[in-house]
């Protein structure tokens, strides 16, 4: 894998980049659609390609270990043979999901004991495993296995879960260095930086994880209950220390707004589910603001649902039919809310692309940002 910067804003830490990867390449600052179980939920392939425009996806190394399985996807030649996905992957090592299982889980030096949340049935993930794991699901770009502390954990605690995701990377990273890639194409692997809102445990974690010298780094444990500002500040405090020349991954972030904010901080990507989980209840992220489509307010409204034409939905469906659909219980309207707000999401974080190109990214900025914050 390799990463360069094209362009720097003149007035933040925002950059335009490309990452290229044995699957394609991927233009930076960039915003990966989540398909946990080897889809996005409610979108076909040749839309997330064609008409979204996704140029990366997720997997989740929890969730695909469990079902449908690592023999299941070794047999069909990785999870870019099984879900007909060409393009780049990356896979969430599934820290974060063992860490919302604090009621059927248990950590220990050696890893995570833990209890399936489909038929209870006991496994353990270990630094090693999840990088065998990994292996056999054969994403371009594999996550360090961690432990991801909520953002309301006290000192001590946060410093000794930092110092065993140190630990098990340093195991991770033996385990990667001494096994091969199963499918023919390079694999990379990122460490993932934690230290939860502690300023001096975040450079010190940062510290080390840049030490390490990875195709790339994440930051880990944010937007976990912690206040917002402190994780803009957690961000900064951060990417003073992880190197220029690689790429950043901020973890499961976030709304429209958090990510211009991460961007102006440096940061070149992005993971969420919540343009497809509030699309499927019914909340569309837009240019002007946040629309509730179940609102009565909808229902002799026939115009675009963006009128910016974020999407190909845009047009083709006027708000007043998106809101029948929400009414009457049918799937379409899961699919069309979908559809609209990840290609939002890609929209916006292309025009975040042009206008740091263009020099003016912290004054386009500033306009977004109180555009996205209105209830429409």
């Amino acid at each position: 894998m390799t990463f360069e910067i094209l362009h720097t804003d003149p007035n933040s830490a925002a950059r335009a980049g490309r990452l290229t990867t044995d699957h394609g390449v991927i233009e930076t600052p960039i915003f990966m659609p989540v398909g946990t179980v080897a889809s996005v939920k409610a979108i076909h392939t040749h839309e997330l390609k064609e008409d979204i425009k996704a140029q990366i996806i997720l997997g989740n190394t929890y969730h695909l270990y469990l079902r449908p399985g690592i023999d299941t996807l070794e047999r069909a030649g990785g999870l870019h043979k099984f879900n007909g996905w060409d393009k780049p992957i990356l896979t969430d090592s599934g820290g974060f999901q063992v860490f919302s299982l604090s009621e059927n889980r248990k950590l220990k030096e050696e890893g995570a004991t833990f209890r399936s949340h489909i038929d209870g049935s006991k496994h353990l993930f270990t630094p090693e495993k999840v990088v065998d794991i990994q292996r056999s699901i054969g994403a371009d770009i594999m996550m360090a296995f961690d432990e991801c502390t909520p953002g309301t954990a006290d000192y001590s605690y946060a410093k000794k879960s930092m110092e065993l995701t140190h630990r098990w990377l340093e195991r991770g990273l033996k385990s990667f260095a001494s096994t091969e890639p199963k499918f023919g194409f390079n694999q990379s692997f990122f460490p993932i930086v934690q230290g939860c809102v502690y300023p001096d445990l975040r450079r010190q974690s940062a510290e080390f994880i840049a030490s390490q010298q990875q195709d790339g780094n994440a930051i880990g444990g944010l937007a976990v209950g912690e206040p917002t500002e402190i994780m803009y500040e957690m961000i900064e405090v951060v990417n003073e220390i992880l190197p220029k020349d690689k790429p950043r991954y901020l973890m499961g972030v976030g709304t429209p707004q958090n990510i211009l904010e991460a961007i102006e901080r440096g940061v070149d990507m992005f993971d969420c589910v919540m343009p497809t989980r509030n699309g499927r209840n019914g909340m569309l992220f837009t240019s002007n603001g946040i629309m509730n489509m179940r609102n009565e307010k909808w229902k002799n409204d026939f115009s675009p649902l963006d009128e910016m034409g974020t999407s190909y939905v845009d047009h083709q469906y006027t708000k007043a039919y998106l809101r029948h659909l929400f009414i009457s219980k049918e799937l379409l309207a899961m699919q069309i809310a979908s559809i609209h707000n990840l290609s939002f999401y890609l929209w916006l974080i292309s025009e975040a692309r042009n206008h740091i190109q263009a020099g003016d990214f912290i004054s386009w900025k500033k306009g977004m940002i109180e555009q996205l914050g209105q209830r429409m």
